[in-house]
């Protein structure tokens, strides 16, 4: 191994990169680590194999080791080493003899599979002992690593400049289909199979046309940012499908690519490329409340090695403050910790192409420094991220809860963001599926929860409403299971949650029974309807519109198997077809995706009979029946054109629905799986003084205001 002379270089960039440095080409290289003592930087040949040499970054600014070393360039592979304490009690975990990954690595390469079976320590050994009394590791495990490799940052972005212009989609047309990259393809008979489960599949042209068909404006992507399997999956033979176990936040997983691109970030903006030539959006679930390093016990891979804390929330006697639920939490309030998040977020942005974000746990990216680990609306990081100028104008979507102090922030994130309104998806399942609900509560959620949103500017269209999500039931699961089964997770049914508002119509699973796939077809079309008549924006679960099943599991997180892949051979075409006119539907009519709070007159509530609600009617948790009169123009102060009156009747039986005055054209009936478009409503026998509505069921009647 050679020595290399290293000169000062910069604090800044983060990461290695290439640049010139008072005339002279090479690498810069700058690490954040606190209380290290020194931080070492090991070249590896092409391979990854061999290290060639070391040297040690020569100077410390404010916490980040930086040094330059001319005559490096693109492609060069190498690793991380940080000398200090072992004092675990104390939050230190340095240990020399551990290569360490760049928290800012551009690409690795090398085999990440096995790697959360790494330890910085040996096991304890003495009885009650516990890893923070353990000694550390000294076999040195640079041959099991994968090394981190320098990019020419300018030629990435240069490619990232070249993919189709971002498309841009006002959040009153926004419909956003949630899918995982590989399960939405890997069963499809009709993709290319060297192209099934991979980013160019997700593009290929039968499934440009399903996007095309259904109408959805917004595909979020669950993590695309390498992640790897917990030790525990490992031990049982499963994996972590979902990918919330993220190891590097700037490299999408190679899992998804085909290997018929030049490498697997070409195939990635190729994806991205296609879908706003195709007039979609792309966002990305990312998460970066915590890492793939686990808990106390995991492995020592980056962060936990470089500065463990510094990088995460740790307590007095170097506890993890697990606010994530998955064994640690990033120390977000920390500076290296927020620059590690903006300049991940502009690494996708610019390099990549991606169109937004929607932040798991987000309630992370509020937890300050100023006051410890406590939520501000106005934290640091989230302020950044709403004021930075690569990111204005994307969608920013928080999950607004942790499972720290305080993490319920349903409401509480900053204008400009949208958030998961977990309030609308329980109130929609529990009024059509038998559970306590008043309409008081369904009339609020239908309304755009202005109980939560209505504040410091913010629209109806901040709320984003779902019925389901990957983290549950899918539609078809939650209309036909009462209770989870999660046998195959290997955790005797424990995990996932137990309160899923979900019902069977009296047969547990699969069934032959018509009258029983009757009354489920009812609730999901019902449900559907709820969603996408419903002021926000809806996000619709990938598969529920093919009627896919995950045979009642409500934690697939570990599935990669044909329980989450969808299965388009057994899709349900009828439905596919009812889910497309009802998003067309919603588009097409402004009643439908107000933009603004409607006023009382503009949104009015009426009992089956046409009366005006009482107290005692609003908050009848027995009475599953009611109507909304909607009457909205575009803006504020124009005339609307037409008049909606949208029944909702969750009851086993039909009932009649009194009408205002005037013809009505019925143009949506849930029960019957019947959605017109406007150019066929000439063709309506209209309406008047009454309509019967089925049981469990929304029906739509409108009335032209054109003078």
């Amino acid at each position: 191994m050679n020595a290399v002379l290293c000169a000062s270089g910069q604090a800044w960039p983060m990461g290695a990169s290439c640049l010139t440095w008072q005339g002279r080409a090479g690498v810069n290289f700058a690490v954040y680590s606190r209380h290290a003592h020194r931080l070492v930087v090991c070249l590896f040949d092409a391979q990854g194999s061999t290290e060639t040499a070391r040297f040690m970054l020569p100077v410390c600014s404010h916490g980040v080791w930086h040094g330059f070393v001319a005559g490096l360039g693109a492609g060069q592979l190498y690793g991380l080493r940080a000398y200090g304490p072992y004092q675990p009690t104390r939050g230190w975990r340095f240990n020399s003899a551990k290569l360490l990954i760049d928290p800012f690595a551009r690409a690795l390469i090398g085999d990440t599979q096995h790697l959360s079976r790494e330890r910085d320590y040996l096991g304890p050994t003495l009885p009650g002992a516990t890893v923070l009394d353990a000694p550390p590791d000294p076999v040195d495990n640079a041959a099991r690593l994968p090394k981190a490799q320098v990019l020419d940052w300018h030629a990435e972005y240069q490619a990232g400049a070249a993919i189709a212009p971002r498309v841009s989609i006002p959040l009153a047309q926004t419909v956003i289909y949630e899918a995982h990259v590989k399960g939405l393809t890997q069963r499809h008979p009709q993709v290319p199979a060297s192209l099934r489960g991979r980013y160019a599949g997700l593009v290929s042209a039968p499934m440009l046309a399903h996007y095309r068909r259904l109408g959805i404006t917004t595909l979020c992507l669950l993590p695309v940012q390498l992640s790897i399997a917990e030790a525990h999956l490992l031990n049982k033979g499963l994996s972590n499908y979902w990918g919330y176990n993220p190891l590097a936040y700037f490299v999408p997983e190679p899992r998804y690519a085909s290997g018929l691109f030049p490498d697997d970030r070409a195939e990635f903006r190729y994806m991205v490329n296609q879908l706003h030539q195709h007039g979609l959006e792309v966002v990305l679930d990312v998460v970066y409340n915590h890492s793939a390093e686990s808990d106390t016990f995991g492995p020592t891979l980056s962060w936990r090695g470089l500065d463990n804390a510094s990088w995460y929330a740790v307590d007095e006697a170097g506890q993890y403050l697990n606010f994530s639920g998955c064994g640690n939490s990033l120390n977000l309030g920390q500076p290296g910790a927020r620059q590690l998040v903006l300049e991940s977020l502009h690494w996708w942005v610019r390099a990549l192409g991606v169109d937004g974000f929607r932040f798991d746990l987000a309630t992370a990216l509020g937890r300050d420094a100023n006051v410890p680990h406590a939520f501000h609306a106005t934290s640091q990081l989230l302020t950044a991220i709403t004021q930075d100028p690569v990111l204005a104008g994307l969608k920013l979507i928080a999950e607004p809860w942790d499972v720290g102090p305080n993490g319920y922030q349903l409401g509480q994130f900053p204008a400009g963001w949208q958030e998961w309104n977990d309030r609308f998806r329980d109130t929609s399942r529990a009024f059509w599926l038998g559970f306590s609900c008043t309409r008081g509560d369904l009339a609020q959620r239908l309304a755009g929860s202005s109980d939560k949103f209505e504040h410091e500017g913010r629209s109806p269209l901040s709320s984003l409403n779902l019925i389901t999500a990957h983290d549950g039931l899918t539609l078809t699961d939650l209309t036909s299971f009462s209770h989870k089964h999660n046998e195959a997770n290997g955790e005797d049914n424990r995990d996932g949650c137990d309160h899923n508002f979900s019902a069977n119509a009296g047969v547990e699973g699969p069934t032959q029974d018509a009258t029983v796939l009757g009354v489920r077809a009812d609730w999901r079309r019902a449900l559907l309807t709820t969603l996408l008549c419903a002021q926000g924006t809806p996000q619709l679960l990938a598969g529920d519109e093919l009627g896919h099943s995950q045979k009642g599991n409500n934690n697939a997180y570990s599935q990669d198997n044909e329980i989450t892949w969808l299965d388009w051979a057994g899709a349900d075409d009828a439905l596919t077809t009812f889910v497309a006119r009802l998003i067309h539907l919603r588009q097409a009519h402004v009643a439908l995706h107000p933009t603004r709070w409607c006023t009382p007159a503009e949104m009015v509530w009426r009992n089956p009979d046409g009366s005006a609600l009482s107290t005692g009617d609003w908050n009848d948790p027995s009475a599953g029946s009611l109507a909304c009169l909607i009457e909205v123009a575009e803006a504020a102060g124009q005339v609307a054109c037409e008049r909606w009156l949208l029944m909702f009747h969750a009851a086993p039986d039909s009932l009649s629905f009194v009408l205002p005055p005037g013809r009505w054209l019925p143009v949506l009936d849930s029960a019957a799986a019947r959605v017109l478009p406007a150019a066929e409503w000439a063709s309506v026998m209209p309406l008047s003084d009454t309509c019967l509505v089925s049981a469990r069921s929304i029906v739509g009647l409108v009335q032209s205001l054109a003078p």
